[in-house]
């Protein structure tokens, strides 16, 4: 069962627009994966100190976050400043591994940006 799947079953599925809440859960968490792929690979590297640690905090967000996105439930306003902090973490990311030639970095940062595109997104629909 996909997590498309479970939201739709769940009890409050009306509180978020799920497509926009699957694809930001999603994302974050592929964009966790691609993070901790990238830090982990650029351990055996010279001078990626700034990039393994922005990738590790950007996976630490992007896991939470999408946890907590797999719970659609009422949490007043808090959920909107983690969503937030996450696309913002993203774009941070997404901006130091474009600096770098490595297969791992490019991957992370593609994934950083369309996380960070997914999060603005349901931001945007939950203000409507």
């Amino acid at each position: 069962m996909a997590l498309a799947d479970i939201l739709a079953d769940h009890p409050a599925k009306d509180t978020f627009d799920l497509a926009e809440l699957n694809r930001a859960a999603q994302a974050a968490m592929q964009c966790a994966l691609a993070c901790s792929a990238c830090a982990d690979s650029d351990l055996s590297r010279d001078g990626m100190a700034d990039c393994i640690r922005t990738c590790m905090d950007c996976a630490d967000v992007c896991t939470i976050v999408g946890k907590m996105l797999a719970r659609p439930t009422p949490r007043g306003d808090a959920w909107q400043s983690l969503v937030a902090a996450c696309a913002a973490i993203c774009a941070q990311c997404a901006q130091e591994c474009s600096e770098h030639d490595h297969v791992c970095c490019q991957e992370c940062a593609a994934a950083c940006r369309e996380c960070e595109q997914a999060c603005q997104q349901l931001l945007a629909v939950a203000q409507r």
